[in-house]
């Protein structure tokens, strides 16, 4: 285990190194003046003669090595340009951004992992029964059912018909006591935050913009947890051991509970690593449905109006969420499963 941990993490490295230079590769075959619009605060800068002296000064006409050495060097230290689409440079970006999808994150990813694994688990031990097929038809129609369709139904019978959980991610009301100048952003999470500065009202009202677009994507995630932890359990409870461990008489729920549900975790662990850190990467539809200021919204916005800055912060962002992910992951593995055994026949 020591071993397969300390090779993980110096694989780190160089996977990141592999990841930036695919990312900087592809955007050095856009022309040195759109390049150095990464280092433009304004419209006003983008002039022929200021344009040459950015390339002069970042070096953006060298060798693609030299310019990826210099690139990341920048990366290392926090330089990552400046967004034009969000007026700000691109890590204050990151920062602003990056909180709100986190508590998004969070707010989703505790339902969709309990229910999606008990109703799997329910699902494959009541195999062709009722259960199992009105299990099964929900999640088959969670998983089908287009994100942007389901949003849009939500937050019309929600708060177009019933008007409870609006959009955005507070009120009006919130929006005056956060700015007042007294409301310290210790976390940027505004739950979390509300808390600290004993705002109890702001707490509710961030609560109530949230049970929308974390149901929305609780629905789709939680169908397809359903399905691969069904699959899993039913392979696992057709297993000799399972056989072997009714036999001596064991109850049924220790036999699941104990055995076949450990083991099934496997193929699990892989999908909610996978969902955490593609729901904590931003969830577009979802985020620009409900008008919710995430990671997303700002990476599409950027994709939108060509802010390259924008564009490389989020890839860049999105990449490492993933390196640490499935690293994580593949952690997870061994702790959950202690006959893996990496490298070892």
């Amino acid at each position: 285990m020591t071993n397969f941990l300390t090779k993980r993490i110096l694989m780190l490295p160089i996977v990141a190194i592999g990841v930036t230079f695919l990312l900087f590769s592809l955007t050095n075959i856009l022309p040195s003046e759109m390049r150095a619009s990464l280092y433009v605060q304004s419209q006003k800068e983008l002039t022929p003669d200021t344009l040459k002296e950015i390339i002069k000064t970042h070096k953006l006409d060298a060798p693609i090595l030299s310019q990826y050495l210099i690139w990341l060097k920048k990366v290392l230290k926090g330089e990552l340009g400046y967004s034009q689409s969000a007026n700000m440079p691109v890590k204050d970006a990151i920062k602003t951004c990056l909180p709100a999808t986190l508590e998004l994150t969070i707010f989703a990813i505790i339902p969709i992992f309990f229910i999606g694994l008990w109703a799997g688990v329910i699902s494959a031990v009541n195999r062709d029964k009722f259960t199992d097929h009105f299990t099964r038809f929900a999640a088959i129609t969670g998983y089908s059912l287009p994100t942007f369709v389901f949003g849009l139904i939500m937050l019309m019978i929600f708060y177009g018909w019933l008007g409870i959980f609006p959009p955005g991610r507070y009120s009006l009301n919130s929006d005056i006591i956060i700015n007042a100048g007294e409301f310290t952003r210790w976390t940027g999470i505004l739950t979390v935050d509300s808390i600290l500065n004993l705002e109890f009202g702001v707490f509710f009202d961030a609560l109530k913009h949230l049970v929308l677009p974390a149901s929305v994507l609780c629905f789709g995630s939680i169908a397809l947890l359903i399905r691969i932890t069904r699959t899993s359990m039913l392979e696992e409870l057709n297993k000799d051991y399972i056989r072997t461990a009714k036999s001596k008489g064991l109850k049924e729920s220790y036999i699941i509970n104990t055995h076949a549900k450990r083991n099934a975790l496997i193929p699990v662990i892989t999908l909610i690593s996978l969902q955490f850190i593609r729901l904590l990467s931003g969830v577009v539809i979802t985020e620009t449905v409900f008008d919710f200021p995430g990671i997303g919204r700002w990476g599409i916005k950027a994709a939108q109006q060509l802010d390259l800055a924008g564009v490389m912060g989020f890839s860049l962002m999105t990449a490492a969420l993933f390196v640490i992910g499935n690293t994580i992951s593949d952690i997870l593995y061994a702790v959950v499963d202690p006959r893996i055994r990496y490298g070892k026949k």
